[in-house]
Order: C-alpha cells, then structure tokens, then sequence
C-alpha cells in the first residue's frame, strides 16, 4: 500500500468517530496506564485518523482518545491520513506491526474487509501480504466463535487466546465452556486442556455434562500438582481484610472502565450482556452497603 498523504493538526475529540473500534480490543489495564502517561507527561504521539462520511474517524490511538475524554481534555494533536475506509483498515496492521494485533482483533479485520467490504479473500490475502490459507484460518476463527464468547473477550472477562482456544469447540457448547473459565478463573493453558477434555467426549450429552462438572467441581483442570509448601492458615480477620482490598481494587477498576468507555461505545450486544450486569449488580451493592452500616453501626447513627 502507498504511504498516505497526510495532515497533522490539533482536533476537537469529543466528536470523533469510532467506526472501527469494534475491530481493537481495549484492556482497563492499559487504558489506565494510558491515562496515567497523559496525566504525567502529555500527549507523546499524535493520533491517527482518517476522513469518512463527512467525519474524523479514530484509526489509531482508541485508548488515547478515552483516556483524553475521561481527564475532560478537549483536543488532541492528530494526524489525518488521506485513505478511504478499506486503506484505513488495512493500515491497521501497518501501524500495529510491531505490537502485533491478537489473533482474534486478525479475525474481526478479515471478516470486516470480507463482510462489509466485500473483498474476496486472495486479494484480502494479496493486500495484507499473507497467505490465502492464513486469512481463510482467521475468516473460520471468527466465523465459528460464538457471539457472546466474543462479547466476554470485549468486556474483558476473557483472554483473547482462550477465546481462541474455546473455538475449537462446537458452537453448542462454547459459551458453557465459556462461564467455566470465566467462573473458576482457568489460565490459557487449563481452558486448552478443557478443550482437549470436552473434545475426547464421544456426544453433546456427554460434553453438555463433563462441562457441568466443571463448572461446579473444583477449578483445577489437567495434571495433578505436586506438593505444595505448607502455608499459614488465615483467620475471619486475615480473610475479610483480603476480600474488602479485593472490592476496593474491583470497584475503582468498574468505575475507571465506566468513566472511559461510555456503554454506547461498545458493539450491541456486549453492551447489552453489559448492561445487564451492571443492572443485576446494583441490588447485590445495595445489600452489602446495608451488611457494612449494620456491622460498623452506622444504620443505628443514621
């Protein structure tokens, strides 16, 4: 692809459009991280962006441009490339060469320029210098994996490779396997030795069951660990203190990810598993701020 032409100014952010956020990823930790270099040190790279539809669309610098917005920045220095929407695409990989793109960001690109684009594959594979047999790979990625699956990947409840992983498996049973890793906690390495346990079952009700057990049994998954060194046993005290900086770190980190990515921002369907977390989550809060005053006293003071 040519090198584009190009224009380099400060832009109001709030209007910004984010066409093609639904192909990044967008990580709390790093968003923060983010801010926090903005807050330090400034703007230390300009943005890239692109003209579409009578707009300034966002193709490189997603995090910068939330981080912005959450600190009540109004401008950013920015650099507006002279592409067209599939160029814009295309440059995403250019411009992420370094960092690499996850497999399943490869993914959602491919079925982007194959779908909306509506480019065959050996000229996707032509234009991203890649094998045919590389974007067919990435197409069925994407294409087999669950919709939902891939929403839990958005809202940070899953790792892009254990989603990866969860794709071998029939759409059936995807999204259970899903809620195991999500529920238990499993690693990338344990959900692949769940995929490699649910796949040596001979039917869906033997799956639909091993997955079952899973989810209820304990969370360790593949070999048995071998001794392991013996350590203090905590007290109700020890435990309590642990889960109340627990809640105090998950709650700042909500809040953080609330602030930055407004819920409009993310694509329709992880927005509404999203909402409707936030929603079932409010009743659970309310109950444990009257556990908290009942216990400290503060109910009788108020």
């Amino acid at each position: 692809m040519q090198e584009a032409q190009a224009e380099t100014r400060h832009v109001e952010i709030v209007p910004l459009g984010e066409r093609l956020a639904p192909l990044r990823l967008c990580d709390a930790s790093a968003l923060a991280a983010v801010r926090s270099s903005l807050v330090r040190h400034g703007q230390l790279g300009a943005l890239t962006l692109f003209a579409h539809g009578g707009s300034l669309e966002i193709l490189d610098g997603f995090k910068r441009v939330r981080a912005a917005r959450a600190l009540g920045w109004s401008t950013l220095l920015a650099r507006i490339d002279d592409v067209g929407i599939v160029d814009a695409k295309l440059r995403l990989c250019e411009l992420h060469d370094g960092r690499r793109l996850t497999e399943l960001e490869e993914a959602w690109l491919v079925r982007s320029l194959y779908r909306d684009d509506g480019l065959g594959q050996p000229e996707i594979a032509r234009r991203m210098s890649r094998h045919k047999s590389w974007v067919c790979r990435r197409l069925m990625l994407v294409e087999s994996l669950e919709s939902t699956v891939q929403a839990h990947v958005r809202l940070g409840l899953l790792a892009p490779r254990a989603a990866v992983a969860l794709g071998r498996l029939p759409r059936g049973n995807q999204l259970d396997a899903s809620t195991v890793v999500i529920r238990r906690g499993l690693t990338v390495r344990q959900t692949v030795l769940l995929v490699g346990e649910v796949l040596d079952r001979p039917d869906a009700g033997a799956r639909a069951e091993l997955l079952t057990r899973r989810l209820d049994g304990p969370t360790t998954i593949g070999p048995k660990p071998g001794p392991r060194p013996t350590r203090a046993v905590r007290n109700e005290a020890d435990w309590l203190s642990a889960d109340v900086a627990k809640v105090r770190e998950i709650a700042a980190r909500i809040e953080a990810r609330l602030l930055a990515t407004p819920l409009e921002t993310l694509p329709s369907g992880a927005a509404e598993i999203l909402r409707d977390a936030l929603v079932a989550l409010v009743p659970v809060l309310r109950a444990l701020d009257g556990a908290i005053k009942a216990s400290t006293g503060q109910a009788d003071a108020a």
